[in-house]
């Protein structure tokens, strides 16, 4: 429990003084086991751009373990391959809870659909800890379309294109299922994140996008946008007006969601470390204020749990892009 750790302080204190004592250096090559954790800067991966829904979500819970542990978290972005760079960095790192990472379940469910067998992530490389929150998908439009529904895609006599935020990524997948499932001829445009993807429909470039709820939600009340189609099991509490594809009668269902990983066989008191530092900061107002601003759903689900939803997703995935003969792009 966090409410011990001033007392472990002052015992790791006293130690301290008593090795000291007797000739003895109480660092880590003294007794590392017994040194307390986080030790100096903890790096945490984030395998996105500044300014992304990954880096803004990592920078909150960054400044929550901060806060909660009094030592550095620093966040260090290496953008690529749909967050597997930073995975990679990860799944080599020493597993003494140095180096974190929070990563995006595509990476893991999605993601090897469309790459080679040698280029997937794998999941067994880490310890899943702790959910943060879901991000959910919505598929937009632009006024100038003549795209108001689904229904309009369904009845479409041309080819249609989509716009999405990368090869591999659950955008693909919704825009790719919905129109596959819907029997509509349509061509993926894959932009480098949902910055240029939204620019794209905005501008006209593309006849629909799918995008984070938080990427498109402020064009969609200023009306540059129409939502056309939200794809987790439930409506989006911030787009309460905007249907499921499941409602419309597409077997669409795609969130993004993200969750804590450290190297495999890290040890259980960090793990239990970071786990409760994590839940603390959930509880804060701030960040439940950040998760409102930038229209995330809380899924604070335990490691297993975590776990447990990926196989689901992933075998869900893999079995949908079967039946639709969906091409995500694998080599």
């Amino acid at each position: 429990m966090r409410t011990t750790t001033p007392l472990l302080v002052a015992t790791a204190g006293v130690a301290a003084l008593a090795l000291s004592a007797c000739g003895v250096s109480n660092t880590a090559g003294g007794s590392s086991g017994e040194e307390k954790y986080p030790s100096g800067n903890v790096e945490m991966y984030v395998g996105a751009s500044p300014g992304g829904s990954s880096d803004l979500i990592s920078r909150a819970v960054s400044k929550g373990l901060s806060d909660e542990l009094g030592a550095s978290f620093p966040v260090i972005n290496q953008e690529g391959a749909n967050g597997a760079l930073a995975a990679n960095k990860v799944s080599k790192a020493k597993a003494d809870g140095q180096t974190i990472a929070i990563q995006n379940a595509s990476l893991f469910a999605i993601t090897p659909l469309a790459v080679s067998k040698d280029e997937v992530t794998d999941l067994d490389d880490f310890d899943v800890i702790k959910g943060v929150s879901r991000d959910d998908y919505v598929m937009v439009t632009g006024p100038k379309s003549g795209i108001t529904s689904l229904d309009d895609i369904k009845k479409a006599k041309k080819k249609l294109t989509y716009g999405t935020t990368g090869v591999g990524t659950g955008a693909q997948v919704s825009c790719g299922l919905t129109y596959a499932s819907a029997g509509a001829d349509a061509e993926a445009v894959p932009f480098d994140g949902g910055a240029p993807a939204l620019t794209a429909v905005l501008g006209n470039q593309v006849d629909t996008a799918c995008l984070q709820v938080g990427e498109a939600i402020e064009n969609i009340e200023s009306g540059k946008l129409t939502p056309l189609s939200v794809f987790g099991p439930e409506r989006v509490e911030y787009l309460p007006d905007v249907p499921t594809a499941q409602e419309q009668g597409l077997d669409v269902e795609v969130a993004q969601y993200r969750f804590m990983t450290v190297p495999k066989g890290t040890p259980d008191e960090v793990k239990d470390t970071v786990t409760e530092a994590m839940e603390a900061t959930f509880e804060t107002k701030a960040y439940q204020d950040f998760n409102k601003q930038n229209s995330l759903t809380p899924m604070e689900l335990s490691g297993d749990e975590v776990v447990d939803q990926l196989e689901k997703d992933r075998k869900r995935f893999a079995d949908l892009v079967e039946k639709y003969d969906l091409d995500l792009g694998a080599s």
